[in-house]
Parts: structure tokens; sequence; C-alpha cells
């Protein structure tokens, strides 16, 4: 398949690693974090850490949509669905992620709340148009890549005039979740997560495009690279960012030419910025409360928001303690440091959402086996 095939050349693979081995400094060890969950399933699907010398370092950052989502925010949806009776239309990996006590909207369907899988948003319209006598709220979450869709769904549901359709609006944005990282204790002060430069998320750069990482580059002089999630696209961001450290320079620079450009969709840009609007802040599982990190649906689509039409309970859950979910989204522990991964915390029985979502590290680490190293 053009774009993939060429992609994934063993050969090719091996000559990059060869060129990465040769460029690094083996007096220094190389810290490097793949902000997003596609790249860290790439990194272990494809065996790339037996490829890199052993003084680089790859951290596994917080850009898993569903695994950084908090427990009040579930719960908020359960409430949805079990206290006010509406169909909650939830995608596939949310379903089981554990609320407060364990409570996943899975458990709660079981127990009888309409609660329906969708793959897509206009799913959930369709189901709205198909029960006039309910309300059907869809459960939107994802950073930008996946914002687009729930704004023209919104929009579409204004011009059709379904009344009895709402969204639950828990869409992220990237670039404050870096900056958090970057301002970090750990980062900053404590020395418990050492960076030096980032790999780029790919499909939320198709979104939003290069620019928005140069404020990262210039402030905290680490350096970006943007790449795609292919195997070749990882190594050769990862060479492309030694070569950065080696010559101390910290610029932005986009391996995924194919599919990244400066500026990003523009007129997916402007359908997000019709609907949506900035919140002065929003909670993010092991990041806590991010300053202008999640977005609002704006005054003009007022009707078509959840938080506005139901009245819910601010929860106060909390992770379980023995979960070490929050601190894997921050990189400073990896899922091994875990007590309960691959024992009481499995893909079947999660305990935590790192292990829920086919993005989430913890669930990487144990579908490829990486745990069984040492």
């Amino acid at each position: 398949m053009k774009y993939v095939d060429e992609y994934r050349d063993g050969k090719m693979a091996q000559q990059i690693a060869k060129h990465i081995h040769q460029a690094v400094d083996k007096s220094k060890t190389y810290h490097f974090m793949e902000f997003c969950g596609g790249h860290t399933h790439a990194i272990f699907r494809y065996g790339i850490p037996d490829l890199l010398p052993k003084n680089i370092k790859m951290i596994h950052g917080p850009g898993c949509p569903v695994c950084i989502l908090p427990v009040a925010r579930i719960d908020s949806a359960i409430e949805l669905a079990v206290d006010h009776g509406v169909i909650l239309c939830s995608y596939g990996d949310m379903m089981r992620v554990p609320g407060s006590r364990r409570r996943s909207l899975l458990k709660a369907k079981d127990e009888g709340a309409d609660i329906r899988m969708v793959y897509s948003c206009t799913d959930a319209l369709a189901i709205a148009k198909d029960n006039p006598d309910k309300q059907v709220v869809f459960f939107a979450i994802g950073f930008e890549t996946t914002t687009p869709p729930t704004a023209l769904i919104i929009q579409l549901a204004q011009k059709q005039q379904v009344k009895n359709f709402t969204v639950f609006c828990n869409h992220v944005l990237t670039p404050s979740a870096i900056s958090t990282i970057l301002e970090s204790p750990e980062v900053r002060d404590m020395g418990l997560v050492p960076l030096d430069g980032f790999i780029g998320p790919a499909h939320v750069s198709t979104v939003i495009g290069s620019q928005p990482y140069e404020y990262f580059a210039q402030e905290y002089q680490k350096p970006v690279v943007i790449a795609g999630f292919e195997p070749l696209d990882v190594l050769q961001a990862i060479l492309m960012l030694v070569q950065q450290v080696n010559n101390c320079t910290a610029i932005v620079e986009n391996e995924f030419t194919r599919a990244v450009t400066p500026q990003g969709n523009v007129k997916a840009k402007k359908l997000v910025a019709d609907v949506f609007e900035m919140r002065s802040e929003f909670e993010w599982r092991g990041l806590g409360l991010v300053p202008y990190s999640g977005l609002r649906i704006k005054t003009k689509y007022a009707e078509f928001d959840a938080e506005k039409r139901f009245t819910l309970t601010l929860s106060t859950g909390k992770d379980n303690k023995a979960c070490e979910c929050p601190k894997i989204l921050r990189g400073v522990k990896t899922p091994k440091d875990c007590k309960l991964f691959g024992t009481k915390c499995t893909p079947e029985n999660p305990m935590g959402s790192c292990m829920v979502s086919s993005e989430g590290a913890c669930a990487a680490y144990y579908s490829y086996g990486r745990y069984q190293l040492k």
C-alpha cells in the first residue's frame, strides 16, 4: 500500500538505526518524549527500542484522550445516563474506563442504563432522530483531531433542529498539555523527568499544523520533530532529535511532510472556532487542572450543550491509589513500575485508563510483551 509499505521497510529501518548509533554521543543520555499514544504503540509494535542505542530513553506522554480524562468526568457521564435517563452515546474505549468505585459506563449499562457504543458522532445524531421522545447525549472526547467532527455535528443538529440532542464536551488541547509538562516541578525543579526533545503528534498536527510547537522550541529550548506513525517515521524523527541535541539547536522540524503543513487544516480550525471556545482550565488525569487546555460549546450553540441542559453533580471521585496511571501519563513512571500491572490490572480487567485504551502506554506494554523484558 502506497505511503505504508515503504515506511515499514526493514532494511531501511536498519540503515536509519545505524545512523542513530553513529550520531549519538556515547557520553550523554538522550531523553525524548513521544506525546501521542499512537507513537507509543508504534514504538512497541515494531520493536523500535531494540534498534536504539542504550543511551536513548523514550518517555511516554499523556497523548491518549481516553487515558487523560479524569474520574470526575466519567462520573458525570454515568450520571447523565443513570440519573437523567438519557441515551448516552460513547466511543468504545470509554465504555470500560473506571470511574469512582471502579464503576464504568459498561457496568452502568449492565445495570440498565441506556448507553450505546458509536463509531462516530453522526451515529449519535441518527439515534437522536430515531428517538425523538428521548434525550440523547454524545460523550465527546479527544484532541484536536476529533474536535472538527463534533463541531460539524453540532452545526448540523442546529440546522436540522434536532432538539433532543446535546454534546457532553471533553475535547482537550495538545499545546497546553506540553506547556504543563515542561512547567511541572518534576521536569523543571526535581529532575525526575529529564526531557531533551519531543516527537510531535501526527494526527493532531494535520489539524493545527506545525506552527503551534514553535513556542515550546523557543521558550523552553526543546526540539520538536513531528512524525508519522510508521516505524521509519519514528526512527527518522529520533535521528533528527539526536542531531538537534548534538548541535545545541531547538527548532520545530516536520518529518511528516506528506500530511502536515505549517498552517494545518485551515477549514477545520475555522469550523472549531465557530462552535467552541477555550475553558479557563480543565482537569487532566495525571496533570491536574491545566489552564486553557479544554474546549466548551459557545453560547450561540448552548442548546446543544449537555452541561447547560442538565444539572450535574460535581464529583470528587479519585483514581485508585494503587494505580500509577497518573504518574505514567506525566512520564514519571513506566507501566513496569506499577505493582498492579500484568497481575491485577490487565486488558481484560483494567484498573486504570492506561490499560483500557488502545492508545494507552500500559496496553502497549502488555500487548507487545515489553513488560517481560528486564
